[in-house]
């Protein structure tokens, strides 16, 4: 079996993540074909979609999403996601309902939320969305009032588990606060899928998306089980070839492994380059993983160079614009500065402001 080296694994995901040779014109094209995309940080989850396009701007994002397009709902790991439209009910038939079992005691427990506290909340979300589209804040005070607690993360545990049911996702932002809607109001009526026809699916995307990878990458990333992940590698069979790295299984789309002319990216927190894999350490050096995944799996912004983790960034909004604060982890060549600066005027353009390096 072909084995190849850190360096190859790295190039070739980064070619398919589409971020190394963005491919795509539309936000929606690169969230369907990349499957789902993390986006608990929203303005991060819009740079990861817009960095996959050819010329983007933040706001062609947000209109994909305000326009239905895209979704942003809880499809897998009890994290939210961005996903295409037309995958939305599929993907949390298939996915979500391991994620809604493994969470059932936990939620009873610490939360209240047993069967009697969602059949009532179901009840009050029905009602109060039944007109469409309601600040988050609203159905909070009418779970409050309904006297259904929200405090603490009573709130965000209660609305992703309604989510993961499909009664609920997110809706159209109000300047910066999020609402909820009905899922069947909002996401128009797609065609049903078989579980198996489901996970052959979900396993192609992803590792056409970005391999190569392993089953147990796929099971991490998905909340599947391995098994689940091996049966679905047999169903695409025919479409993904397999090779060796570090002395493992990898799988990918059958293509040949690509030559990126790029070296340097600035990935946003959360960005499926590094959240997609449960093994990183081709990504992230051993000594760095603490800073790059912090408490309770926060990934942080990143300055990747060559596939590899060098530096971190934070953005910082005023009223002259952006400015991006660096944090080394190694130091930083001056042709990788360069460069960096070079990216960071495609990112003022995509923000549609200024943008500076501290």
């Amino acid at each position: 079996m072909h084995e190849i080296t850190a360096r190859e694994l790295l190039q070739w995901r980064l070619h398919r993540h589409g971020i190394a040779t963005p491919r795509f014109e539309h936000a929606a094209e690169v969230v369907a074909w990349m499957g789902a995309m993390q986006a608990q940080d929203y303005y991060g989850s819009l740079w990861a979609v817009g960095l996959r396009m050819r010329d983007a701007v933040e706001a062609d994002i947000e209109r994909a999403i305000a326009e239905r397009s895209l979704i942003r709902t809880w499809p897998m790991r009890g994290t939210l996601h961005l996903v295409a439209v037309g995958d939305a009910r599929w993907m949390l038939q298939l996915t979500a309902v391991r994620t809604i079992s493994g969470n059932a005691t936990r939620l009873a427990r610490d939360y209240g939320l047993d069967d009697a506290a969602l059949k009532r909340s179901r009840k009050i979300v029905e009602k109060t969305l039944r007109d469409g589209a309601v600040l988050r804040g609203d159905l909070y005070a009418a779970f409050e009032k309904a006297g259904i607690p929200t405090s603490g993360q009573r709130g965000v545990n209660l609305t992703g588990r309604l989510a993961q049911e499909g009664l609920i996702c997110c809706g159209p932002r109000v300047g910066k606060q999020p609402t909820f809607v009905l899922l069947d109001a909002w996401v128009p009526a797609t065609p049903s899928k078989s579980r198996e026809e489901a996970l052959a699916e979900l396993t192609w995307r992803y590792f056409n998306a970005r391999g190569p990878a392993t089953a147990q990458d796929f099971a991490w990333w998905s909340g599947l089980t391995v098994k689940d992940a091996l049966a679905g590698l047999a169903m695409n069979a025919n479409r993904l070839s397999q090779i060796h790295f570090d002395g493992r299984p990898h799988w990918h789309a059958r293509d040949d492994a690509p030559t990126p002319e790029k070296r340097l990216f600035l990935l946003p927190p959360f960005d499926e380059y590094l959240v997609s894999y449960k093994d990183r350490a081709a990504a992230v050096d051993p000594a760095s993983n603490r800073q790059v995944i912090g408490i309770n799996g926060l990934v942080n912004a990143s300055v990747v160079v060559d596939g590899r983790v060098a530096a971190l960034w934070k953005r910082v909004l005023d009223k002259r614009g952006a400015t991006l604060a660096l944090q080394e982890l190694r130091a930083l060549r001056k042709g990788e500065v360069t460069q960096i600066r070079k990216i960071a005027r495609d990112y003022a353009r995509f923000l549609g402001v200024d943008v500076a390096i501290a």
